[in-house]
């Protein structure tokens, strides 16, 4: 693979990262023969921008890398999950702030005081005034 050093395109790469004992054992398949490990999967990228670098000449900056974990099939099931619901609470959360917003507006412009949009709404008086204000 020839990479560009113009600075203009990264040299894109993929870290494929398997635990190892106490470490991740690291291989870069765009680049046969780099091979690094890491005690934490958070050092990895810069490792590996680091290797892609000394092999090729590039700057270490001019190297995107994505890393990618091999776990054991339960392992990833559960990472995923737990992906996969926070993302569905974020979605939900931001449903329920625009939500939230719009009924504070309604009762609000209903004539209802802000106690009484407080109660109907199950939040303090104060947070009826925080959204009324946002």
């Amino acid at each position: 693979m020839d990479p560009q050093t113009d600075g203009s395109t990264p040299v894109k790469v993929t870290a494929q990262v398997v635990r190892s004992g106490d470490w991740w054992a690291i291989e870069v398949p765009e680049f046969p023969g780099v091979f690094t490990q890491v005690k934490r999967l958070d050092q990895a990228a810069v490792m590996v921008a680091d290797a892609v670098a000394t092999m090729t000449g590039v700057d270490p900056s001019e190297v995107e890398v994505s890393v990618r974990a091999s776990l054991r099939p339960e392992l990833q099931h559960d990472v995923d999950e737990a992906i996969r619901l926070r993302h569905e609470a974020e979605e939900a959360r931001a449903t329920a702030t625009r939500q939230l917003a719009q009924a504070v507006t309604d009762v609000l412009g209903a004539g209802l005081t802000v106690r009484d949009a407080a109660t109907l709404l199950e939040i303090s008086p104060q947070r009826v005034s925080q959204v009324a204000r946002a």
